[in-house]
């Protein structure tokens, strides 16, 4: 199929209450959009999940735009492509940058979808059965915050709760929610915050029963994340350690995780999170989707991933009212008994609502698109 056109949109959405991690506050979300048009008059649409800061990751709202307007999609606009895989082909020379990579890549995904007539998780090999649903709670101001949080997620319905902890703070969440919560599923998220020598902060969390402990330290450190993995019957979820199929086989030989979080929008795009998911199966390690605080498009293209075999850990996937007064797609995402279903429909089975999204854009850039 040919890209006739692409149209790509920041768009800037109110989150329905402040997000804190680690990493710091999000009240605001930037969220770029990309709509690629086929032949015949269809179109996919993808989501670049890259953050206002380059706090998360060094890809940012800013450096996302600009290899997207500057090199990607003048290259990829006007091509043959004879698949998903090949989209990127054309900027492969291009380093790095794969958050702005994954919403062309995805964004196709769904286009050929549009064009099969057939949705998205049947396209990636999934099975389109309900998922477990997680959902990820903040730093909170204060201990009774935190508890009122975790119990409105649990009687919305939600299979766990995902705490963001912080050092100095992890018994204080952890132990509090745990001691409210004996019997509910919870796990911790660090972002990458603590050292080595905070060693013995994280292995205190042993004792709580939690489903993993995520990414608990920086990126980059494979070892520490092994030393300290052999210290715990908890199993280490890594999440912004794996970037790509080589980090992801060291951080297995090495021993340095039990459990591995993917996220395509992160990654590429869902060519590579599939090759994560398979490797992860072979090896018998269990894997979750993750969350970037997205959108419904985001959201769509996660929940069609998750439905792959090996997505057995309840993933950040989340319904649309936990973070947003109103999604940018129809219908909205729904938990039903901790679970969610993938769409039927072809492609990522929901429908931007283009003129809500055209209302709250700031920016916005056009390559062979004609209205």
């Amino acid at each position: 199929m040919r890209v006739t056109g692409a149209e790509l949109l920041e768009v800037r959405l109110t989150l329905m209450e402040p997000f804190a991690s680690s990493a710091g506050p999000r009240s605001e979300r930037r969220i770029l959009l990309l709509r690629v048009r086929g032949e015949e008059g269809l179109e996919g649409w993808g989501e670049c999940v890259a953050g206002e800061t380059p706090a998360y990751s060094p890809e940012t709202t800013e450096t996302a735009w600009l290899v997207l307007t500057e090199f990607i999609l003048p290259s990829v606009v006007g091509r043959e492509i004879l698949g998903p895989e090949e989209i990127l082909a054309p900027v492969s020379w291009v380093q790095g940058h794969s958050m702005a990579k994954a919403a062309v890549e995805m964004a196709y995904w769904d286009l050929q979808g549009q064009e099969s007539g057939v949705p998205l998780w049947e396209l990636l090999g999934g099975s389109g059965d309900a998922v477990p649903v997680a959902c990820a709670v903040g730093l909170q101001p204060s201990r009774e915050a935190l508890l009122e949080r975790i119990e409105a997620a649990l009687e919305r319905g939600y299979s766990a709760v995902k705490l963001k902890i912080e050092p100095g703070r992890e018994a204080e969440i952890a132990g509090a929610a745990r001691d409210r919560f004996p019997d509910a599923s919870l796990a911790v998220d660090a972002n990458g915050a603590y050292a080595g020598r905070d060693g013995s902060r994280l292995e205190a969390l042993d004792r709580l029963g939690l489903l993993w402990i995520e990414q608990p330290l920086g990126r980059m450190d494979f070892l520490g994340h092994a030393r300290l993995q052999k210290k715990l019957r908890t199993p280490i979820c890594l999440d912004e350690s794996i970037g790509s199929p080589e980090e992801l086989r060291l951080a297995l030989e090495l021993g340095s995780c039990g459990a591995v979080s993917v996220k395509p929008g992160l990654l590429g795009g869902h060519r590579v999170a599939r090759e994560l998911h398979d490797i992860c199966r072979d090896r018998g390690i269990p894997v979750r989707c993750g969350g970037m605080l997205e959108s419904g498009i985001g959201r769509a293209h996660n929940l069609a991933l998750t439905t792959l075999p090996g997505f057995t850990l309840p993933g950040d996937i989340s319904e649309s009212r936990r973070y947003w007064i109103r999604d940018i797609v129809t219908p909205e995402f729904e938990l039903r008994d901790g679970r969610m279903r993938p769409p039927s429909a072809a492609g990522i089975g929901v429908a931007p609502d283009l003129a809500y999204i055209r209302e709250h854009a700031v920016r916005r850039a056009e390559f062979g698109v004609n209205e």
